[in-house]
């Protein structure tokens, strides 16, 4: 068995019959043992699979090989299925979340009138160019800041993506709709479909970070404007840049130093808990709190 990796990649195309696309992705995946979770919409497919090397570079090379998602940008990283508890492969309305498909206009070359990519050096440059005029503006649920940002970022107060069109409609960030504004997420996704919102609904000079926190941390590692650790949706909870990332996080507990996520003991919620390691086993977390609801 060769070294085990997880591949994230997403790709904005028209699919005409995503039920058809799901069925041959979850044979493929299945013929190689590659665990993970597939989303399949009409708008495109959104990927994180795990597993062996050499089946995972199968599975890339069978994919690319539909026209459509022949020029999908893959980001790698360590990992493997073992990462993931099974195998998940789904048609939904959307790629992400917002629960407003009608937002998507998408055709071969991505999404309608969204924001300018942004490659992580681009980034620099337009920072270099405008300083401290250029706003960074977080794409992810609020919870996901708590461990990692860029340096002085807006962090909306989202829990799920469902609340992004809310929140920018609520008038909260008005002025900011003549400066440059660059979103970020993850891996770029969530923010293909936030700066095409934006957009739409006035700000002017809008930006997004291809490739997301993941093509940053490549680039620069903790050496630049990021700061503390990335969420992954995975069971490893976080990833990091460097072997000393700084830590901007703190035990909900005692307030000491941490990236370690637990789930809430109680069964019925499972939120997320910021929780050291002596703290998760003095009992911390056993209980629920309303300050951690909707952290999931």
């Amino acid at each position: 068995m060769t070294e085990p990796k997880i591949v994230l990649f997403y790709c904005f195309t028209p699919l005409a019959d995503p039920e058809a696309i799901r069925l041959w992705q979850l044979t493929l995946c299945q013929s190689l043992d590659l665990r993970g979770r597939i989303i399949l919409s009409p708008h495109g497919i959104n990927a994180t699979v795990g597993g062996d090397l050499k089946a995972v570079k199968r599975y890339l090379s069978a994919t690319k090989s539909y026209l459509p998602f022949k020029q999908i940008d893959v980001k790698w990283s360590v990992g493997n299925g073992d990462d993931f508890p099974r195998l998940s492969v789904k048609v939904r309305p959307e790629l992400v979340a917002f629960g407003a498909p009608q937002e998507v206009v998408v055709n071969a070359e991505g999404v309608v009138g969204g924001g300018v990519h942004l490659s992580p050096e681009a980034l620099h440059e337009l920072i270099e160019a405008r300083g401290e005029e250029v706003v960074f503006f977080d794409g992810r649920n609020a919870f996901e800041a708590d461990v990692g940002k860029f340096k002085g970022a807006i962090v909306p107060d989202i829990k799920t993506s469902h609340d992004f069109v809310a929140e920018i409609e609520s008038g909260k960030y008005d002025e900011l709709k003549d400066k440059p504004v660059v979103t970020y997420c993850t891996g770029g996704i969530r923010c293909e479909v936030l700066s095409a919102v934006m957009k739409r609904r006035g700000f002017n000079e809008v930006y997004q970070l291809s490739g997301g926190i993941i093509r940053y941390g490549e680039a620069f590692g903790d050496s630049g404007l990021w700061e503390g650790s990335l969420v992954v949706f995975d069971e490893r909870m976080v990833q990091t840049f460097s072997e000393h990332p700084k830590i901007i996080s703190h035990c909900e507990s005692c307030s000491s130093p941490t990236t370690n996520y637990v789930n809430c003991g109680n069964l019925a919620c499972r939120a997320l808990l910021l929780l050291c390691g002596a703290c998760v086993e003095a009992g911390a977390g056993e209980g629920c709190s309303p300050s951690h609801a909707g952290r999931r």
